[in-house]
């Protein structure tokens, strides 16, 4: 496996995002105290159609010319996509289309948080734990500078291309940088994103229109074919009603107004699709059938009443845990009663009006997610602080200040995750230090009340789903 830096990487946002947890023994109590989310009706889409937009849609209308972009990059050789002729040539984790003038323009998609190289392989759908968005970003860099009047005076049809694109990421930005690499600043993209746009409009305002929070909260991406199982988006699942007009909010990089906005939306039905056909990987070794078998029963007995059953009688509760049981770090749900006035914006936005509204209704604590292709999700919790699902099921294995190779990958086949290397203190922007308010890794210890050799069974069956 290895990790290929990109010369321009924009994060998109597709806001899917879910908690990559495993077994839960709990004797009952959550259940009885899970509160259940309802469904929400979902418009029908067309898969093929669904992926197409996904991996060559213009949902973004500003990037790079092609050859400006070849410049910066060069050519991608390996084209996991199988896409012809220029396209073939971009990134998996962008999109080529044509401007109004037919040229050719390079833009972020969805890929850049929801694709992963794995074992040199692309994994749609699998959270990319790989983005750095630890190193600073100066908003008076002077490199940058340069390259915008360059971009403007000898290639004054290329700035005009890339201006909207520029605006945007030079004004979040710098306040997107997290405390480690590996974890994602989607919902602190988010807040940027709308606190610089009128909600009823969505027009761009240079000046933020909305107070926003000094903090910027770190989440795990979650996995997409989760999606299919999923009432509500969301940690904490507050993600209520039409789930196209949630995909589609990486649209707020570039979009010019609410036009803009219902021609984008009329594609992300089948985006959604798509989304919901896509299968987790097959756990790639050997699993031990006896010892799955055995870890199925304890699964079922202690941890399906809030993750599910899988097999051939599939169930799942879709249900809110609350914070005094899950007792996770907290920073996240908090954060949407302590900060309304986002809640508030989208509430009375064009995203929640229309024939198929969306809305966001808080939660005090988390969703208990689906556990399909849970192996390959690592790191866990909502956070990305625990490095693999030994860790997870038994608290006392989990490391205070750990740090894995970003450069050249291993995964963990025994303990399954992320090999990671134990550290004295968290003095670095590759060390995760879960001393951090949230960064902590606390909560979901119901495994520990497994004895070694279940929790041992539990995580041989976990390689099944």
């Amino acid at each position: 496996m290895r990790c290929r830096k990109q010369a321009f990487v924009i994060t998109i946002i597709t806001a899917v995002a879910f908690v990559s947890i495993a077994a839960m023994n709990v004797e009952n109590e959550p259940f009885k105290e899970g509160v259940y989310i309802e469904p929400s009706a979902q418009q029908k889409g067309d898969t093929q159609k669904g992926y197409d937009y996904l991996v060559n849609g213009d949902y973004l209308k500003s990037g790079l010319g092609y050859n400006f972009y070849v410049l910066l990059n060069g050519k991608d050789k390996r084209n996991y996509l199988g896409r012809t002729g220029k396209a073939g040539n971009v990134a998996y984790n962008f999109n080529l289309v044509k401007t109004k003038n037919n040229n050719s323009l390079v833009v972020p998609n969805c890929l850049q948080c929801h694709g992963q190289e794995f074992n040199g392989n692309l994994v749609i759908g699998l959270g990319n734990t790989f983005l750095d968005f630890s190193k600073p970003f100066k908003r008076n860099d002077v490199k940058g500078k340069i390259t915008q009047k360059v971009m403007r005076f000898i290639l004054p049809q290329q700035y005009q291309s890339s201006r909207v694109l520029i605006r945007s990421f030079s004004t979040i930005a710098p306040y997107l940088q997290t405390e480690t690499q590996g974890v994602n600043a989607a919902d602190r993209l988010a807040i940027l994103l709308v606190a610089h746009r009128n909600p009823e409009t969505l027009k761009w305002s240079d000046k933020a229109l909305l107070e926003i929070p000094e903090e910027v909260i770190p989440t795990d991406v979650p996995a997409w074919w989760l999606l299919k199982k999923k009432n509500a988006m969301f940690y904490n699942g507050f993600g209520r009603g039409d789930f196209g007009k949630f995909l589609m909010l990486s649209n707020l990089l570039t979009v010019s107004d609410t036009s803009e906005a219902a021609e984008t939306f009329t594609h992300f039905k089948d985006v959604l699709a798509y989304l919901k056909s896509i299968e987790a990987p097959r756990y790639p070794h050997s699993i031990d059938s006896t010892l799955a078998v055995s870890g199925k029963a304890v699964f079922n007995n202690n941890c399906s009443k809030c993750h599910g059953v899988y097999g051939d009688n599939v169930t799942y509760p879709n249900l809110l845990i609350p914070a005094h049981i899950i007792k996770t770090d907290s920073l996240l749900f908090k954060a949407n009663y302590q900060n309304p006035q986002f809640i508030e914006w989208f509430n009375k936005s064009w995203y929640a009006n229309g024939h198929y509204p969306a809305r966001l209704q808080p939660f005090n604590g988390y969703i208990a997610p689906p556990l399909d292709g849970v192996w390959i999700t690592a790191p866990y919790l909502h956070n990305g602080s625990v490095p693999t699902l030994e860790a997870l099921l038994n608290s006392k294995e989990r490391p205070r200040y750990w740090q894995r190779d970003f450069e050249q990958p291993e995964y963990d086949y025994v303990n399954v995750g992320w090999k990671y290397e134990v550290k004295n203190e968290g003095n670095s922007r590759k060390i995760y230090n879960t001393d951090k308010p949230g960064y902590r890794n606390t909560g979901h210890t119901f495994g520990d009340r497994l004895n070694k050799e279940d929790r041992k069974a539990v995580i041989e069956y976990l390689k099944t789903l």
